[in-house]
C-alpha cells in the first residue's frame, strides 16, 4: 500500500500519544452524521468515533444543516445534536456560512465547554464546520482540526469566478489557522500542500473499515453474475460509463445484472440511459440502503465497480474489500494509494470505457481471479484499514493537538 507524505507536512498520525492519558474531551461539528432521516450519512465519522468512547476519550457531536434543508433528528444509535443555521443557499453562501455557523454555536459550545472541558474540535470540512471551529477555537482557548474528505480541497466545485476565489482564500484561512489538517488520503494532501501558501500541518488518515460487519459469508449467493456500484446518483460518480459497459457486455453474458445504490438527481438520466441502450432489464436502481443493505448486496455481487471521477478515498471501495470482493476503481483518485493493480483490485483510467468493461470482462471469465483479488483485498483492509487503525490515528493527533495547548507557555 502506497502512502505519499507532502514532505513540508508534519505526519501527525504515526506519532505516539505517549505513557499518560489524560481525558480527552473532543467536540466534533460535522455537516455529515447518521440521522432519523438518513441512517447512513455520515457513518465513517459516526463509526471511528464509537471505537473511541472510553473513560479517557469523550466525544460530543454537534452536527449541523442549513435552514433551508430539511430538519433531521438523531438516533439512538448515533446520539448528536442537530443544529440549524442561516445561510444563502447554494456555494454563493458558502463561504461566510461559517460565521452565521459559528454565531449559532458559541453560546452551546462554551456551555458544553464549561461543563466538560472541551479539549480539542474538530470539524469535518473547512467550509462552513472548519470556518466555525477557527473561531470557536480562538473563543475557547483550544485548538482545531478539520478533515478534508474528497478532492475539492478549496471549495470552488470546478467554477470561477469571485464567489469561487472567495471560498478558495476562506478553505485557506481555515487550513493555515488548524493545528492538523486531516486527509483522507495522500492526494488530497498533495493537493492541499500544492496549492496552501506557507506552512500547514497535515496527516493522513484512511476511513476504516468494521471489517465483522463488512465480511464475506459462504452462503451470500447470486443467480448469475451481478455488478455493484454503491454511491450517489450524481455524474461525478461515473455511473453512467458502467451503464454504457453494461451494454457492450450483455452480448456475451446474457445473465449478466447491474445493480445502483444509491440516491441522487442522476436518476432520470442514468435510467433513460439505459432504455436508450436497451438494457432495461439489466439494469436495477435499487434507491437507499440501509449499512445491513449496503454490506448484504456487496456480499452477493461478482465485481463491485464504480469508475468515479473525483474520489478523496472512497469508504464504498473498502467496504467491498472487507468483503472479498474484487474493485474496479479510477487512477488518479486516493484509492489509488490502496489498491495495487491486479494484485489486490483493478485499476482503469478516468473515463476510459474500453479499459472498464475489458476490467469487468475479464472478471467475468475468470473466477479465480475474483477470489484472490477478493482474498487478497481483505487481507489489505485488515492489515491497515479498520476502524480501529482508524481510530487509533486520529487518538493520536487529538492527544498531539491537546498536549500542544497544555504545552504552550502562558503570555
Amino acid at each position: 500500500m502506497k502512502k505519499q507524505v507532502h514532505p513540508a507536512s508534519r505526519d501527525l498520525s504515526v506519532q505516539s500519544p505517549g505513557d499518560a492519558t489524560p481525558p480527552l474531551h473532543v467536540l466534533t461539528i460535522t455537516p455529515f452524521y447518521p440521522s432519523v432521516e438518513n441512517e447512513v450519512n455520515g457513518c465513517f465519522i459516526k463509526e471511528p468515533l464509537d471505537l473511541l468512547a472510553t473513560d479517557a476519550t469523550t466525544s460530543t457531536v454537534l452536527a449541523v444543516s442549513p435552514l433551508h434543508h430539511s430538519q433531521r433528528r438523531s438516533t439512538p444509535l448515533a446520539p448528536a445534536t442537530w443544529l440549524r443555521f442561516p445561510q444563502i443557499p447554494g456555494n454563493l453562501g458558502l463561504s461566510s456560512a461559517g460565521r452565521s455557523l459559528y454565531l449559532r454555536l458559541a453560546g452551546r459550545a462554551s456551555r458544553i465547554h464549561h461543563e466538560r472541558p472541551i479539549s480539542v474540535i474538530h470539524a469535518h470540512g473547512a467550509l462552513p464546520c472548519g470556518q466555525a471551529a477557527a473561531l470557536l477555537a480562538k473563543r475557547l482557548g483550544v485548538p482545531f482540526v478539520v478533515s478534508v474528505h474528497g478532492l475539492d480541497v478549496f471549495n470552488q466545485s470546478g467554477e470561477k469566478g469571485a464567489a469561487a476565489h472567495w471560498r478558495r482564500s476562506s478553505s485557506i484561512a481555515c487550513y493555515q489557522s488548524a493545528h492538523a489538517v486531516v486527509c483522507v488520503s495522500g492526494k488530497v494532501q498533495q493537493l492541499l500542500c500544492d496549492n496552501v501558501p506557507g506552512h500547514v500541518s497535515t496527516a493522513v488518515v484512511y476511513n476504516g473499515v468494521d471489517a465483522e460487519f463488512f465480511a464475506p459469508v459462504p452462503t451470500a449467493h447470486t443467480q448469475g453474475s451481478v455488478v455493484l456500484a454503491v454511491g450517489n446518483l450524481i455524474p461525478t460518480k461515473g455511473q453512467d460509463l458502467l451503464v454504457r459497459a453494461l451494454a457492450r457486455l450483455v452480448p456475451a453474458f446474457p445473465q449478466l445484472k447491474c445493480r445502483f445504490i444509491g440516491e441522487g438527481p442522476d436518476l432520470p438520466r442514468l435510467r433513460s440511459l439505459a432504455n436508450e441502450l436497451g438494457i432495461r432489464e439489466q439494469v436495477e436502481f435499487l434507491g437507499r440502503h440501509s449499512r445491513k443493505g449496503v454490506a448484504d448486496a456487496m456480499r452477493r455481487c461478482t465485481v463491485f465497480a464504480l469508475p468515479s471521477r473525483s474520489e478523496g478515498l472512497g469508504c464504498v471501495y473498502l467496504e467491498a474489500m472487507a468483503c472479498a470482493k474484487p474493485v474496479v476503481a479510477c487512477r488518479g483518485q486516493g484509492i489509488e494509494e490502496i489498491i495495487d493493480h491486479e494484485k489486490n483490485g483493478w485499476l482503469i483510467s478516468p473515463d476510459n470505457l474500453d479499459e472498464l468493461t475489458a476490467a469487468v470482462a475479464t472478471m467475468l471469465r475468470n473466477p479465480n481471479l475474483c477470489l484472490n483479488l477478493g482474498s487478497a483485498a481483505r487481507q489489505t483492509v485488515l492489515e491497515s484499514l479498520t476502524l480501529s487503525h482508524q481510530a487509533r490515528r486520529l487518538e493520536a493527533i487529538y492527544r498531539e493537538a491537546a498536549g500542544s495547548m497544555r504545552a504552550a507557555p502562558e503570555l
